[in-house]
C-alpha cells in the first residue's frame, strides 16, 4: 500500500476541513426510470467538443493557497489541448500543448522548473478534467433513486462517473485503484449556452500528491462542427 496515497488523503481531509466549496451543489432529484444510457447520450450531445475558456484557479497545497489565471483551448474530437497559466498580475508562468499521449512545454518561468515536470502535471490534470466525460459501453451501472453511477476499468484501476440532477449532468468523475481513490473531479453549476451545457465551477483533488484545484470559468466560447 502506498504511504504517499495515505499521506495525501490525510492532507486533503485536513484541507477539506478548512476549505469550503464556493459553488452550489447540484440539487438531487429522482431520475427517469428508463434506459440509463439515454441520460449519458443526452449529456454527451449537450457537451461542447471544441471550446476555449478563461478561468481563475486557486491551487491549495501544504496549507497554502496560490491564485492564478488560466486560458485553455480543448478539442475533444482530436484529443488536443493548449493551455497558458498566468499569475494574478497577468505575467505568464507557463504555456503548453498536448494530446492523448504527450505534453510539450512551450514556456516555463525558471522558478517553476525546481518543482519538476510542471507541463506533464498540468497536462494530466487537463485530461482528467476536460476529456473522457462519459463512460464507455463496457461500464457497469449502479442505479440509485437520485444518481446513476457508472464504473469501468482504466489503467490499473477503474473510473467512476456519477450523473445526477434534473438534467442528468455529470457531477463527479473519480479514479480508484487497489489502494483507494487517487483523484476526483467535481462539476458544479451547469449553465446552458447556445444549446450546450457547461459547468461554471470545478474542483479537482489529487489525493496522492495532496493538492486541490478550484476552477471558476469566467469566459467560455465554443464551436462545434
Amino acid at each position: 500500500m502506498r504511504t504517499s496515497a495515505w499521506a495525501g488523503t490525510f492532507l486533503l481531509l485536513l484541507i477539506a476541513g478548512c476549505s469550503s466549496v464556493p459553488f452550489q451543489s447540484t440539487v438531487l432529484v429522482p431520475l427517469e426510470a428508463g434506459d440509463p444510457w439515454n441520460i449519458v447520450q443526452r449529456f454527451q450531445e449537450s457537451t461542447p467538443q471544441r471550446f476555449q475558456l478563461l478561468n481563475t484557479v486557486v491551487f491549495e497545497y501544504n496549507f497554502r493557497k496560490f491564485s492564478g489565471i488560466g486560458m485553455v483551448r480543448v478539442n475533444s474530437v482530436s484529443g488536443v489541448f493548449h493551455a497558458v497559466g498566468m499569475n494574478p498580475m497577468g505575467v505568464k508562468l507557463f504555456e503548453l500543448s498536448g494530446d492523448g499521449r504527450s505534453v510539450t512545454s512551450r514556456y516555463e518561468i525558471e522558478a517553476l522548473t525546481r518543482y519538476g515536470d510542471i507541463a506533464a502535471a498540468v497536462g494530466n490534470d487537463i485530461r482528467r478534467i476536460y476529456f473522457d466525460l462519459v463512460p464507455g459501453k463496457e461500464a457497469l451501472i449502479r442505479k440509485r433513486t437520485d444518481k446513476l453511477v457508472f464504473r469501468q476499468p482504466a489503467g490499473g484501476g477503474f473510473l467512476e462517473y456519477v450523473f445526477a440532477g434534473a438534467a442528468g449532468d455529470l457531477i463527479e468523475k473519480k479514479y480508484y485503484d487497489d489502494d483507494g481513490i487517487r483523484w476526483r473531479v467535481s462539476y458544479y453549476e451547469y449553465r446552458d449556452q447556445n444549446g450546450k451545457r457547461r459547468p461554471q465551477g470545478i474542483v479537482f483533488i489529487h489525493y496522492d500528491y495532496g493538492y486541490r484545484l478550484t476552477i471558476r470559468h469566467k469566459e467560455f466560447s465554443f464551436e462545434d462542427n
